[in-house]
């Protein structure tokens, strides 16, 4: 079976889930898990075609006439393109099992209506990923962008619809550029297709102000800063596995659209490109993790954690532009392979985020931090689980986000080794950057995790809380386990993506593995090898147990104290624990000029729903006035008609006759002209 075979299926699967949940809709538990069975198994072959293509490092094209007679319909699933239909199946089939259990907090709202959103959400990302042709590239976004609205919207109060409002403007709003990119291309070829725009060769000119819209426009999708305003909003308002859809897959179209224009089309043209793609990224990847450390809402916290992960993902992006661009096919390959690498690792462990803040809000129904605690004793796996998540998304190793962050660590090393200033000057102060990101990133989930697994309950949901039922937890544990996989199998997943990066810039394939380690192209530069470390750390943790085990007897004879805990008098209370502000008070104040940017930032990101709302106030102003003007008018009219025909009506019998006279008369006249 060829690969678009396997591909097309899982597309019928997904509408077809999307359409039987929506026909099953009185019955919430069969939508439930018609949509989620289908989401499922279209995300498993799906999985399996993206796959076959990574493997055999060679794509496949598929053109047939489409119902659009000015375009064809083109398909490429070359292995960029394959990547990211991985990274929606690695995503989607264990959202999809999560959710049949966790749409009962949605009970009797409509449940097959978000099945049905949601199936076609997951189709039209697959399909923005294969399409070949601008046309349906932008249809397929459109598409994408519209079913997320929807999901977004879906708890209908008003936190939902302003956030849904200002995710829709803002999408729509710079996906324009995007579209203005892609005419200019076509004026320049003449033709609608990808493959015409990857012979197009505009001028120097040209081609940086395509690039520029480009960026601009798929950044907004991304999240990138200051364009990220409607990210933190608009994700925490859906639910909870349609957030890790879209945070951990949908925004990574963003940097899709970003390389395939300014490295696949353009071939990285200038290295400025790559210099203002690294900087967005460090910008973003700093501010995202200092603004997520000043949140209280768990949901809010993993969306900012997603600027800040984009951010890392841009850098590498950056590096990559500046390689090609200077045609210097190491530094390329290893700043685009910590890219990808990290693209594919922040989709299982913000994806596991995600279903874990779930899975909290499930249980006590709240998604203040403030309000939990205690929850590792009620919730043992979710706790588990989420500890893997942020483990992951901390770059502790032997997790899958500590080895994305060291190969990008190694590409900034590779750019700072360069002969030229601005190389040898800002490769250094990136990795920088990246640090004190990465050691943010740390304290923001000792806090998370502290606050809402460790310590007493601060609340009555909170000490009531229970594990939540086996399929949201097959959800959580398949990306657990996908995080471990992706850190422990890096010698083996590393040359994978090194073939998509060698496809993407035209160069050999760097060699990245040997054996059990993986290497910067060179492994006299560095070496690293995740299982040795898995090891090590196994027997650093199991060093305590073993002290533990054999001082186990003296301990059970020397009397043990319990007391109740010391509070300066007072009884101790959950409320008395450390708070989310109390823990990043003195953060605040170190950086109170970057936290009083966001503040300042606030009126924009309202300024699109106070238009709407001054609008609406207009309207409903005007709308009367035009009533009352255009009634008056209709009803003067015929009153003022009706005045005048009535003096026909005389009551005189030959009059009447008269009148039939005259009326015969002037059809005898018509037809004898």
């Amino acid at each position: 079976m060829t690969v678009f075979a396997l591909l097309a299926i899982s597309l019928l699967l997904y509408l077809a889930g999307g359409v039987g949940s929506l026909l099953l809709g009185r019955s919430d538990r069969w939508a439930a898990l018609v949509a989620g069975v289908s989401a499922a198994a279209g995300g498993v072959l799906g999985g399996a075609a993206a796959l076959s293509v990574l493997i055999n490092g060679s794509g496949s094209t598929l053109a047939m006439a489409g119902p659009f007679p000015f375009v064809s319909f083109s398909l490429r699933l070359d292995p960029l393109a394959a990547l990211m239909v991985l990274v929606i199946s690695i995503v989607t089939i264990p959202a999809s099992i999560y959710s049949i259990s966790y749409v009962k907090l949605y009970g009797g709202r409509g449940v097959g209506v978000m099945g049905f959103f949601l199936n076609l959400f997951i189709a039209s990302m697959v399909m923005v990923a294969i399409v070949d042709n601008a046309f349906y590239f932008l249809l397929f976004w459109e598409m994408m962008t519209l079913a997320s609205y929807f999901l977004v919207v879906f708890d209908e109060d008003q936190e939902a619809v302003d956030a849904g409002f200002l995710y829709f403007f803002i999408a729509h709003g710079f996906s324009m550029l995007a579209m203005i990119a892609f005419l200019l291309l076509f004026m320049q070829t003449g033709s609608l297709e990808f493959a015409a725009f990857r012979l197009a060769g505009p001028p120097t000119w040209l081609a940086s102000v395509i690039f520029l819209l480009a960026f601009i426009g798929f950044g907004a999708k991304a999240g990138m800063m200051p364009l990220h305003v409607w990210l933190p909003r608009a994700h925490p308002a859906a639910p909870s596995h349609a957030s890790a859809l879209m945070s951990g897959v949908m925004i990574k179209f963003g940097i899709y659209g970003i390389i395939r224009v300014g490295m696949d089309f353009l071939g990285a043209g200038s290295a400025w490109w790559g210099w203002l793609v690294l900087a967005f990224g460090g910008v973003s990847a700093v501010l995202g993790v200092l603004y997520a450390l000043a949140e209280h809402d768990i949901k809010r916290l993993l969306a900012y954690h997603s600027v800040e992960n984009i951010g890392i993902i841009l850098m590498g992006v950056g590096v990559g532009m500046i390689g090609m661009a200077n045609h210097q096919p190491v530094v390329a390959s290893l700043g685009l392979l910590a890219a990808l690498y990290h693209l594919l690792n922040h989709a299982t462990f913000k994806g596991l985020l995600f279903l874990g803040a779930g899975s909290v809000l499930y249980s006590v129904s709240t998604r203040d931090m403030g309000e939990m605690g205690g929850l590792g004793r009620r919730m043992p796996r979710t706790a588990v689980f989420f500890l893997v998540g942020a483990l992951a998304i901390s770059a502790i190793p032997p997790l899958n986000g500590f080895v994305s962050e060291w190969f990008t660590y190694q590409a900034f090393f590779a750019l700072g080794g360069d002969a030229q200033f601005a190389s040898r000057l800002l490769g250094p102060i990136a990795a920088v950057m990246l640090a004190f990101t990465g050691a943010l990133a740390v304290m923001c989930f000792v806090k998370v995790w502290g606050l809402v697994f460790g310590g007493a309950a601060r609340s009555v949901p909170a000490a009531r809380a229970r594990e939540v039922p086996r399929s949201m937890q097959v959800g959580m544990g398949g990306l657990a386990l996908a995080c471990v996989l992706l850190g422990l199998c890096a010698p083996l997943v590393a040359p994978l993506l090194s073939g998509v990066v060698s496809a993407l810039i035209g160069a050999a394939q760097a060699p990245v593995a040997s054996g059990a380690v993986v290497f910067p192209g060179d492994p006299n530069q560095a070496m690293l090898s995740t299982p040795l470390l898995a090891v090590m750390m196994l027997g650093l943790l199991a060093a305590p147990l073993l002290i533990a085990a054999t001082y186990r007897g003296r301990r059970d004879q020397t009397r043990r104290i319990s007391k109740d805990d010391w509070a300066c008098g007072y009884q101790h209370t959950g409320q008395m624990s450390v708070s989310s502000a109390g823990f990043t008070e003195p953060l605040r104040g170190m950086f109170s000029w970057l936290y009083w940017l966001r503040a300042s930032a606030a009126p924009v990101a309202h300024a699109g729903n106070a238009s709407v709302e001054e609008l609406t106030f207009l309207a409903k102003r005007v709308e009367p006035i035009w009533d009352r003007v255009t009634t008056s008018l209709t009803v003067g009219g015929s009153q003022f008609l009706g005045r005048h025909i009535q003096r026909f009506e005389s009551g005189d019998l030959q009059i009447y006759c008269l009148y039939i006279f005259v009326a015969l008369a002037a059809v005898l006249l018509a037809v004898v002209r």
